[in-house]
Order: structure tokens, then sequence, then C-alpha cells
């Protein structure tokens, strides 16, 4: 799997439809976890792919909420983008707004991480250091459990993204602090640059 744009075409895309920086820093924060997921997995090769495909992935969602991942391939074919990106992109809202079930790993891992870095980032908000650096899955383990907390991210799309991956639920939440620890600063630098 190879890009076909690169990354600041990619951004440029982005901010084309999105202005918010709540939507920009969600997008910013899934590009680092999907890079850092491509290298762990075994994927290096494809960390442009996975970066540049977590960066765009809610690209219609603040214009068009209604019609989330339906007006997704229509924006990123115009911006030049992949039909196995545009793919990618719709698969993570299979079953809520899409169709496209994830198959690729990459896509099993968009799906999974999507509702969990909302997740984590609310429970890193509320902590004295606002940052994930000293998270344990322990903490977000509790805030799963309080359906109240973060009550917008979907605890069943988490569960089943790790079940598509194969994995404990506790090893997602694990891999992907450890993720949201490796781009935290950089989310912090392009939020300051906007």
């Amino acid at each position: 799997m190879e890009s076909s744009i690169t990354r600041q075409e990619a951004l440029e895309l982005l901010r084309e439809y999105n202005k918010e920086p709540f939507h920009l820093q969600h997008g910013f924060t899934v590009e680092g976890v999907m890079r850092w997921y491509a290298d762990e997995l075994g994927y290096g090769e494809e960390a442009d792919f996975w970066a540049i495909t977590g960066l765009l992935h809610d690209i219609d969602f603040e214009l068009y909420p209604q019609q989330h991942c339906q007006k997704a391939p229509e924006l990123l074919r115009k911006g030049g983008v992949s039909e196995e990106m545009v793919r990618a992109v719709c698969s993570h809202g299979y079953g809520i707004c899409s169709d496209t079930r994830p198959e690729h790993e990459m896509e099993k891992v968009l799906f999974a991480v999507d509702e969990l870095t909302g997740l984590i980032g609310a429970a890193a908000l509320m902590r004295p250091s606002k940052s994930v650096m000293d998270m344990e899955a322990s903490s977000i383990k509790k805030k799963f459990k309080d359906k109240k907390f973060a009550a917008g991210c979907s605890r069943d799309i988490i569960r089943q993204g790790a079940e598509n991956l194969g994995w404990e639920l506790n090893d997602l939440f694990e891999k992907t602090i450890l993720a949201m620890r490796s781009c935290e600063e950089a989310v912090r630098k392009e939020m300051e640059a906007l």
C-alpha cells in the first residue's frame, strides 16, 4: 500500500473541509497513532499510507456529519486519493455509516483506534499533566467502564475493534497509549502552528 498523495497535500485537503481545532487535532492524533502501529506491526514501508489514511479518515465529518463515510469518497477522489485509501477511510465507519468491512490489518487498526483515541484523549485532559505520557491502561479501563465518561466514544466499537484484530481489550489500550505517547509532542506542535 502506497500513498497516492503527499502528507502536505493530505493536510491541505483535510483543511479544505475541516476548520475546527478539535477535528484537526483528532486527525493529527490518528495520523500519528497509525504511523506507530504500521511500524509496530511490521508494515514500516507502508507507514505513510497508514498515517495519511489516519489523517484523512474523518475528512467529511465536520461539514457532513449526517453523511459521514458517504461523502468522503467524493472529497478524497477530488483530492487525488487512491481507491485503496478511499476504501480504507470508508471501512472505519463499518456498521455505523458504511458497508465497507475492514479487511486489511491497517483497516482493522483504524476501526479499533478511532474511537479509542477519543476516549484516551478525554482521559488525558482530566489528568494534572494533561498528557498520555504518565497514563497507564488501568486508568483507561476505569474510564471505559464509566459509560458517562466521554459518552460519545462507543465502547461497543472499541470492543469490536479489538475482537477484529484478535487482541484482548487491555492489549489494545496499552498499545494505543504507547502510540499516542509517540505522537503527543508532534500533535501539540501541529496545533500550535494552526
